[in-house]
């Protein structure tokens, strides 16, 4: 069996979105205790030696090129801070070495307070944003998506997702409340691949629900029970998968209504080989847990 993946965009999206909009309170309120954490007590390096009442000029600089991702985050530092912040450039521009991302003026003190907990949070975005980007302009068919997973940082999740929405992915369950997703040890607890599907269907019948399969026996036993949106199709060989498509795409109840997704041990190297079997999009965890963070520096001008 074999499907055609142009035909990608016929598939519905379902939950799949990208989330470029932070809310500002919720980002001002976790700034606030990124700060309490770095200063507990005092800032005594900037108390012993810069007066209360010196002001100071500062530059956001790029040292490498990159994909910038924090606007949302820069916005809300206007708020959090006493500092006045300037973007000079926009989420999911391209940026080069050496260019101006934003510029900063306030009281010195607060300049030197803010730096660590700002330069960790972009460096770390920008550079989510960057492998992100990376991937999704790899030879993909028409409506690939390219998702992320639960593999985030514990606290940093939101920013995270928003990172790889800027880079041009799409962000997958926020959390654990978000949709319905059963995988293999919701399987072996439930009494099996039936019995965790109907009773999942039962209990939340208004909730999207995706089912994890491991083998081509398991796909048709999840066809014949039904009760499901979405189909992971978890480390399996294109050629496997390939099958996979093809059962469900030419299958009388199921056709174009499934979103199909292909995860586990896909690579930037072999995501092409995968991409190219029919399925609607492939989670990659390493879009969080393999990106390296940017250089990025503050310098103070005046």
């Amino acid at each position: 069996m074999s499907y055609a993946p142009d035909d990608l965009r016929q598939t519905p999206d379902l939950w799949f979105e990208q989330h470029l909009n932070l809310d500002p309170g919720w980002v001002q309120a976790r700034l606030t205790a990124f700060l309490a954490e770095d200063i507990p007590e005092s800032d005594w390096s900037s108390l012993s030696c810069v007066a209360e009442n010196t002001s100071a000029e500062a530059r956001l600089l790029a040292n490498q090129d990159l994909t910038f991702a924090g606007a949302e985050l820069l916005s809300a530092l206007n708020r959090a801070a006493p500092i006045n912040c300037e973007l000079l450039v926009k989420d999911g521009q391209q940026v080069q070495a050496g260019q101006t991302l934003a510029q900063l003026s306030g009281a010195a003190r607060a300049l030197l307070n803010w730096e660590r907990v700002l330069l960790n949070l972009l460096q770390r975005l920008c550079g989510i944003a960057t492998l992100t980007q990376r991937y999704t302009r790899l030879d993909l068919p028409p409506g690939f998506k390219i998702l992320d997973t639960r593999k985030t940082t514990p606290g940093l999740r939101r920013f995270e997702k928003y990172a790889v929405a800027v880079g041009g992915g799409y962000n997958h369950r926020m959390d654990l409340s978000h949709v319905l997703m059963l995988k293999d040890n919701h399987l072996v607890a439930a009494g099996g691949l039936a019995a965790a599907l109907t009773q999942a269907r039962s209990t939340c019948p208004d909730k999207y629900l995706e089912l994890e399969i491991d083998t081509l026996e398991q796909l048709d036993q999840a066809l014949a029970t039904g009760g499901f949106d979405a189909l992971l199709l978890d480390n399996m060989s294109p050629e496997t998968i390939r099958e996979a498509v093809g059962r469900v795409r030419q299958h009388p109840d199921y056709g174009m209504r499934i979103f199909l997704e292909a995860s586990g041990g896909i690579t930037y190297d072999s995501l092409p080989a995968y991409a190219w079997t029919g399925v609607n999009g492939i989670s990659v965890g390493a879009l969080t847990t393999q990106a390296q963070n940017m250089d990025i520096k503050l310098e103070f001008t005046a």
